[in-house]
């Protein structure tokens, strides 16, 4: 039998964090170790689909193997997949103390995802927390390099 994807095992503040985790960097590290502060982290990890239905292309590594990176990290309490840009799906159904995210979703993609998420989470007292990206370090910069 297959297990649910729960998070009833951990216990409050859940600390919500979504995360692609397809090139792993300090920058990541940094955002996690800022998040256990707040509470107990809940990665939602974006499944290969997930990545590709808003990057546009498949991630460089499997959702298995980001998975069994991330199980190694002391500051995240649970894993658990997310299949695309489903913030307020999830935030609903498990009523997020705080839900985490780099500053770089102001534009893009998230933007509109990060509106309705700051509005739905006020309802329970949930709080959006932003945190200024690593200065100098994002995937995309380490991903270019790779292709240069």
């Amino acid at each position: 039998m297959k297990k649910k994807n729960t998070i009833n095992n951990v216990s409050r503040p859940y600390v919500f964090v979504p995360m692609s985790a397809d090139i792993l960097h300090h920058g990541h590290i940094n955002i996690l170790q800022k998040s256990k502060k707040l509470g107990n982290v809940v990665v939602g990890l974006m499944t290969d689909k997930g990545i590709s239905s808003y990057k546009g292309k498949k991630p460089f590594l499997k959702y298995k193997n980001r998975k069994k990176i991330l199980q190694e990290i002391k500051s995240i309490d649970k894993i658990i997949p997310i299949n695309g840009l489903l913030y307020e799906q999830f935030a609903k159904k498990y009523k997020f103390d705080f839900f985490v995210h780099g500053s770089d979703w102001k534009k893009g993609p998230q933007s509109e995802q990060r509106k309705r998420l700051k509005k739905i989470m006020r309802t329970w007292g949930g709080k959006v927390v932003e945190y200024t990206y690593t200065a100098g370090i994002s995937s995309t910069k380490i991903k270019n390099k790779i292709y240069i």
